[in-house]
């Protein structure tokens, strides 16, 4: 066995530089100097006698064998966020750092009425917060970057493990003053396709909004142009249009100080079910049902 193994902040470093494809990236994601993150990659490749990264001022290129490194530094990573947690599980419940990935059509809602009441009745608890889509959200929780996600199904979450947090209710949101006097209940057939405005591909609120209209011409020509559920209330307000939103949303008080009407959609499927996913058999799972119990009764 050598007598000189790989670091952690050597592997870590080379996994960001992998993920993100540049140093100075590579480098902010780390936290560390972009000089100290090239040290670092160079020290590991001289301890292995290889070359893993081929530079030049504009390229970051992977070896065929710095490909295999990394795939091999993941699993290697993750086996030591998963020794961390089994020592952190024994410690006082829900205590410590917890990492955790929350999607953008939730973040602004949910958290901002969870954290103060954490903070008060779980004082040992460092609750660290990234804001990302539900894809980039599972992938960071596959490769150990968070140790739990907050998002919405339906959505692909492969051999995890999740926890039911809440239903949230679809509504259509129009201006004040929209000349259909829409009722109270609002049918799926009667949102006009031409004035829908969506979140950009890549939201899975754009998904279910989609899923919960159940018509499929809406899947072809939705003008799917907002970035955030604020531009599209805008957008409405300024009478460019109707939108979706969700009932979070709308009670956290989106529609505030604009002219914009919100209903509910009138079928069985306007809806998306809030929930905490996390690895299959982590060792803090009593951990992440305590943080659901919490979720649940904000």
């Amino acid at each position: 066995m050598s007598t000189y193994l790989p670091t952690i902040k050597q592997l870590q470093y080379l996994v960001a530089l992998h993920e993100h494809g540049h140093f100075g990236r590579a480098a902010d994601a780390s936290f560390v100097s972009q000089s100290t993150l090239s040290a670092g990659i160079r020290e590991l490749e001289s301890l292995l006698g290889v070359t893993l990264v081929e530079r030049s001022r504009r390229v970051v290129r992977f070896t065929a064998l710095g490909e295999q490194v990394v795939t091999k530094a993941n699993k290697l990573l993750r086996e030591a966020e998963e020794l961390s947690d089994l020592v952190q599980a024994a410690g006082k419940p829900l205590s410590g750092q917890l990492r955790m990935s929350v999607i953008p059509t939730i973040a602004p809602f949910m958290i901002p009425r969870l954290l103060p009441r954490l903070r008060n009745e779980r004082p040992d608890l460092q609750l660290m917060l990234r804001e990302e889509t539900s894809q980039d959200a599972m992938d960071s929780l596959q490769h150990g970057r968070v140790d739990c996600v907050l998002l919405a199904l339906p959505f692909d979450t492969a051999e995890a493990e999740y926890e039911h947090i809440a239903d949230d209710r679809l509504f259509v949101a129009f201006p004040k003053d929209d000349p259909r006097d829409p009722p109270a209940s609002i049918p799926p057939e009667m949102i006009d396709q031409g004035r829908l405005l969506l979140l950009e591909d890549g939201h899975c609120l754009r998904d279910h909004a989609l899923a919960a209209c159940n018509r499929s011409e809406l899947r072809a020509s939705a003008a799917m142009i907002g970035t955030s559920l604020h531009t599209l209330v805008q957008m409405v307000d300024h009478d460019l249009g109707l939108t979706m939103l969700p009932e979070m949303a709308i009670d956290a008080g989106i529609l505030t100080g604009t002219e914009v009407v919100a209903r509910p959609v009138e079928s069985d499927t306007a809806k998306r079910e809030i929930v905490l996913v996390w690895r299959k058999n982590s060792p803090r799972e009593a951990d992440f049902k305590l943080l659901a119990e919490e979720l649940r009764a904000g």
